[in-house]
Protein backbone atom coordinates (compact mmCIF):
# COMPACT_ATOMS: atom_id res chain seq x y z
CA UNK A 1 0.00 0.00 0.00
CA UNK A 2 1.11 3.75 -0.63
CA UNK A 3 1.30 5.27 2.82
CA UNK A 4 2.82 8.00 3.03
CA UNK A 5 3.45 11.69 1.48
CA UNK A 6 3.79 12.12 -2.50
CA UNK A 7 5.87 12.34 -5.30
CA UNK A 8 5.68 14.60 -7.42
CA UNK A 9 7.83 14.78 -10.90
CA UNK A 10 6.60 17.77 -12.84
CA UNK A 11 4.35 20.00 -12.54
CA UNK A 12 0.67 21.58 -13.97
CA UNK A 13 0.03 25.15 -12.88
CA UNK A 14 -3.71 26.36 -12.88
CA UNK A 15 -3.75 30.00 -13.78
CA UNK A 16 -5.67 32.94 -12.22
CA UNK A 17 -4.46 32.60 -8.80
CA UNK A 18 -2.05 34.59 -7.99
CA UNK A 19 2.33 35.05 -7.50
CA UNK A 20 2.46 31.72 -5.76
CA UNK A 21 3.99 29.06 -8.18
CA UNK A 22 6.00 25.59 -7.59
CA UNK A 23 8.91 25.58 -9.40
CA UNK A 24 12.04 23.24 -9.97
CA UNK A 25 10.61 20.11 -9.27
CA UNK A 26 12.66 16.92 -9.93
CA UNK A 27 12.85 13.53 -8.54
CA UNK A 28 16.01 13.05 -6.45
CA UNK A 29 17.71 9.79 -4.38
CA UNK A 30 16.40 10.30 -1.20
CA UNK A 31 15.47 13.70 0.68
CA UNK A 32 18.02 16.02 -0.47
CA UNK A 33 19.58 13.44 -3.51
CA UNK A 34 20.43 13.36 -6.83
CA UNK A 35 18.08 13.59 -9.39
CA UNK A 36 16.71 10.02 -10.62
CA UNK A 37 16.46 10.29 -14.41
CA UNK A 38 12.73 8.42 -14.35
CA UNK A 39 9.65 7.91 -13.10
CA UNK A 40 9.58 3.62 -12.63
CA UNK A 41 10.29 2.38 -9.49
CA UNK A 42 9.44 -1.22 -7.65
CA UNK A 43 7.52 -1.59 -5.10
CA UNK A 44 9.07 -1.15 -2.23
CA UNK A 45 10.94 2.06 -2.91
CA UNK A 46 10.31 5.78 -1.91
CA UNK A 47 9.40 8.25 -3.99
CA UNK A 48 11.03 11.63 -3.22
CA UNK A 49 10.53 14.88 -5.33
CA UNK A 50 12.28 18.41 -4.36
CA UNK A 51 10.47 21.55 -5.79
CA UNK A 52 10.70 25.34 -4.95
CA UNK A 53 7.84 26.97 -3.27
CA UNK A 54 8.00 30.46 -4.72
CA UNK A 55 6.32 34.17 -4.48
CA UNK A 56 4.91 33.32 -0.75
CA UNK A 57 4.02 35.81 1.19
CA UNK A 58 6.55 36.36 4.20
CA UNK A 59 6.92 38.79 6.83
CA UNK A 60 9.14 41.15 8.27
CA UNK A 61 10.94 38.63 10.24
CA UNK A 62 10.85 35.92 7.63
CA UNK A 63 8.06 33.79 8.68
CA UNK A 64 5.44 32.22 6.74
CA UNK A 65 2.66 30.05 7.11
CA UNK A 66 1.20 27.62 4.41
CA UNK A 67 -0.52 24.17 3.78
CA UNK A 68 0.15 20.93 1.72
CA UNK A 69 -1.81 18.12 0.82
CA UNK A 70 -1.41 15.43 -1.25
CA UNK A 71 -4.22 13.01 -3.07
CA UNK A 72 -2.93 9.55 -5.09
CA UNK A 73 -5.52 7.84 -7.38
CA UNK A 74 -4.89 4.71 -9.56
CA UNK A 75 -5.20 4.18 -13.23
CA UNK A 76 -9.26 4.01 -12.91
CA UNK A 77 -9.02 7.36 -11.23
CA UNK A 78 -9.97 5.61 -7.83
CA UNK A 79 -8.58 7.40 -4.72
CA UNK A 80 -6.01 5.01 -2.83
CA UNK A 81 -4.47 7.46 -0.76
CA UNK A 82 -4.99 11.39 0.36
CA UNK A 83 -3.48 13.13 3.10
CA UNK A 84 -5.56 16.47 4.33
CA UNK A 85 -3.27 19.82 3.98
CA UNK A 86 -1.42 19.85 6.95
CA UNK A 87 -0.50 23.71 8.02
CA UNK A 88 3.07 24.47 8.21
CA UNK A 89 5.41 27.30 9.63
CA UNK A 90 8.77 28.47 8.02
CA UNK A 91 11.40 31.08 8.75
CA UNK A 92 13.24 32.24 5.45
CA UNK A 93 16.58 33.87 7.42
CA UNK A 94 18.42 34.84 3.94
CA UNK A 95 15.33 36.43 2.81
CA UNK A 96 13.68 36.61 -0.71
CA UNK A 97 10.15 34.66 -1.45
CA UNK A 98 11.49 30.73 -1.77
CA UNK A 99 10.79 28.11 0.37
CA UNK A 100 12.87 24.84 -0.83
CA UNK A 101 10.09 21.90 -0.37
CA UNK A 102 10.22 17.88 -0.25
CA UNK A 103 7.66 15.63 -0.79
CA UNK A 104 7.25 11.36 -0.40
CA UNK A 105 5.54 8.50 -1.38
CA UNK A 106 6.37 5.55 0.26
CA UNK A 107 5.26 2.35 -2.01
CA UNK A 108 4.76 -0.90 -0.03
CA UNK A 109 6.37 -4.09 -1.28
CA UNK A 110 2.71 -5.42 -2.15
CA UNK A 111 1.09 -2.58 -4.56
CA UNK A 112 0.01 -3.34 -7.58
CA UNK A 113 1.78 -2.50 -10.77
CA UNK A 114 0.19 -0.38 -13.03
CA UNK A 115 0.27 3.50 -13.45
CA UNK A 116 -0.57 6.41 -10.39
CA UNK A 117 -1.65 9.91 -10.39
CA UNK A 118 -0.54 11.75 -7.31
CA UNK A 119 -1.29 15.76 -6.91
CA UNK A 120 0.15 17.73 -4.02
CA UNK A 121 -1.91 20.80 -3.53
CA UNK A 122 0.02 24.10 -1.71
CA UNK A 123 -1.84 26.91 -0.15
CA UNK A 124 -0.22 30.10 1.13
CA UNK A 125 -2.17 31.07 4.33
CA UNK A 126 -1.70 34.52 3.66
CA UNK A 127 -2.29 35.12 0.03
CA UNK A 128 -5.02 31.93 -0.06
CA UNK A 129 -3.01 31.38 -3.58
CA UNK A 130 -2.79 27.99 -4.39
CA UNK A 131 -1.02 25.79 -6.76
CA UNK A 132 -0.85 21.91 -7.44
CA UNK A 133 1.33 19.68 -8.72
CA UNK A 134 0.57 16.78 -10.79
CA UNK A 135 2.73 13.69 -12.14
CA UNK A 136 2.02 9.96 -13.30
CA UNK A 137 4.27 7.63 -12.89
CA UNK A 138 4.40 3.98 -12.94
CA UNK A 139 4.73 0.59 -10.32
CA UNK A 140 6.55 -2.19 -12.05
CA UNK A 141 6.36 -5.77 -11.41
CA UNK A 142 8.05 -7.24 -8.22
CA UNK A 143 11.86 -8.20 -9.43
CA UNK A 144 15.11 -8.42 -8.48
CA UNK A 145 16.92 -4.61 -7.82
CA UNK A 146 18.14 -1.84 -5.65
CA UNK A 147 15.26 0.26 -3.82
CA UNK A 148 15.22 2.80 -1.35
CA UNK A 149 19.15 4.64 -2.52
CA UNK A 150 19.48 7.47 -0.67
CA UNK A 151 22.87 9.68 1.37
CA UNK A 152 23.13 10.83 4.94
CA UNK A 153 25.71 12.08 7.38
CA UNK A 154 25.04 9.57 10.09
CA UNK A 155 25.55 6.12 10.23
CA UNK A 156 21.24 5.53 11.33
CA UNK A 157 20.52 6.75 8.13
CA UNK A 158 18.47 9.66 10.00
CA UNK A 159 20.38 12.58 8.50
CA UNK A 160 19.92 13.04 4.84
CA UNK A 161 22.72 14.73 2.95
CA UNK A 162 23.12 15.92 0.10
CA UNK A 163 25.31 14.30 -3.07
CA UNK A 164 27.53 17.07 -2.68
CA UNK A 165 30.99 17.41 -0.25
CA UNK A 166 33.60 19.38 0.45
CA UNK A 167 37.83 17.06 1.06
CA UNK A 168 37.37 15.64 4.71
CA UNK A 169 33.60 14.76 4.41
CA UNK A 170 31.64 11.49 4.50
CA UNK A 171 28.47 10.23 3.60
CA UNK A 172 26.96 6.97 3.79
CA UNK A 173 25.38 5.60 1.06
CA UNK A 174 22.39 3.74 1.61
CA UNK A 175 19.92 1.26 -0.31
CA UNK A 176 18.33 -2.44 0.22
CA UNK A 177 17.91 -5.56 -2.01
CA UNK A 178 14.58 -6.50 -2.99
CA UNK A 179 13.36 -9.65 -4.68
CA UNK A 180 16.01 -11.73 -4.41
CA UNK A 181 15.59 -15.87 -4.17
CA UNK A 182 16.89 -17.72 -1.61
CA UNK A 183 18.83 -21.13 -1.52
CA UNK A 184 16.96 -23.89 -1.36
CA UNK A 185 18.54 -25.66 1.30
CA UNK A 186 19.90 -23.03 3.29
CA UNK A 187 16.92 -20.70 2.67
CA UNK A 188 19.13 -17.80 3.17
CA UNK A 189 20.08 -15.65 -0.20
CA UNK A 190 23.55 -15.58 -2.03
CA UNK A 191 24.31 -11.85 -2.83
CA UNK A 192 27.13 -9.99 -3.91
CA UNK A 193 26.73 -6.17 -3.37
CA UNK A 194 29.85 -3.86 -4.51
CA UNK A 195 30.12 -0.10 -4.46
CA UNK A 196 32.50 1.26 -6.98
CA UNK A 197 33.59 5.26 -7.22
CA UNK A 198 33.90 6.16 -11.21
CA UNK A 199 35.74 9.22 -12.14
CA UNK A 200 33.79 11.88 -14.69
CA UNK A 201 35.33 9.41 -17.36
CA UNK A 202 33.67 6.47 -16.41
CA UNK A 203 37.00 5.10 -15.12
CA UNK A 204 37.50 2.78 -11.47
CA UNK A 205 38.57 5.23 -9.25
CA UNK A 206 40.28 2.05 -7.61
CA UNK A 207 41.32 -1.52 -8.92
CA UNK A 208 38.62 -3.36 -6.72
CA UNK A 209 35.16 -2.67 -5.22
CA UNK A 210 33.93 -2.51 -1.57
CA UNK A 211 32.28 -5.68 -1.44
CA UNK A 212 29.37 -7.08 0.62
CA UNK A 213 28.50 -10.48 0.68
CA UNK A 214 25.16 -11.24 2.16
CA UNK A 215 24.66 -15.42 2.80
CA UNK A 216 23.22 -15.78 6.39
CA UNK A 217 21.31 -14.14 8.93
CA UNK A 218 18.41 -12.90 6.74
CA UNK A 219 15.22 -14.10 8.26
CA UNK A 220 12.34 -15.78 6.99
CA UNK A 221 10.15 -13.08 6.04
CA UNK A 222 12.39 -10.58 5.61
CA UNK A 223 11.87 -9.79 1.50
CA UNK A 224 14.36 -6.26 1.66
CA UNK A 225 17.58 -6.22 3.28
CA UNK A 226 18.82 -2.36 4.32
CA UNK A 227 22.45 -2.05 4.07
CA UNK A 228 25.10 1.09 3.69
CA UNK A 229 28.66 1.96 2.31
CA UNK A 230 31.05 4.56 4.29
CA UNK A 231 32.03 7.29 1.43
CA UNK A 232 34.71 9.31 2.83
CA UNK A 233 35.12 12.18 0.49
CA UNK A 234 39.10 12.74 -0.07
CA UNK A 235 39.45 14.60 -3.03
CA UNK A 236 38.21 17.47 -5.13
CA UNK A 237 36.21 16.10 -8.42
CA UNK A 238 33.06 14.33 -10.04
CA UNK A 239 32.18 10.91 -9.27
CA UNK A 240 29.65 8.61 -9.90
CA UNK A 241 28.89 6.00 -6.95
CA UNK A 242 27.63 2.49 -9.16
CA UNK A 243 25.67 0.10 -7.05
CA UNK A 244 25.89 -3.97 -7.89
CA UNK A 245 23.97 -6.46 -6.73
CA UNK A 246 24.29 -10.14 -7.62
CA UNK A 247 22.15 -12.94 -7.28
CA UNK A 248 23.72 -16.10 -7.38
CA UNK A 249 21.05 -18.06 -6.67
CA UNK A 250 18.79 -17.02 -9.28
CA UNK A 251 21.79 -15.70 -11.83
CA UNK A 252 20.37 -12.03 -11.76
CA UNK A 253 22.42 -9.15 -11.52
CA UNK A 254 21.07 -5.22 -11.45
CA UNK A 255 23.38 -1.58 -10.39
CA UNK A 256 22.10 1.87 -9.98
CA UNK A 257 24.42 4.78 -10.40
CA UNK A 258 24.06 7.83 -8.15
CA UNK A 259 26.22 11.18 -8.51
CA UNK A 260 28.69 12.62 -6.52
CA UNK A 261 30.44 15.90 -6.40
CA UNK A 262 32.84 17.23 -4.28
CA UNK A 263 34.07 20.63 -4.40
CA UNK A 264 37.37 22.32 -2.71
CA UNK A 265 36.08 24.86 0.16
CA UNK A 266 36.30 28.61 -0.91
CA UNK A 267 39.38 30.93 -0.27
Amino acid sequence: MINSMALVAAMSFFPGQGALTLNNARITYGELGAVRTDSKFLPGDIFFVAFDIDGIKVDDTGRLKYSMGMEVVNKDNLPIFKQAPLDREDFLPLGGTKLPARAFITIGPEQAPGTYTCKVTVVDQASKSTQTLIQKFDVLPKSFGLVQVYTTSDGKGEIPAPPVGVPGQAVFVRFAPIGFARDPKTKQPNLDVEMAILTKEGTPALAKPSVLTIDKGVGEDETIIPLRFFLPMNRAGDFVVELKATDKVANKTTKVQIPIKVVAPAN
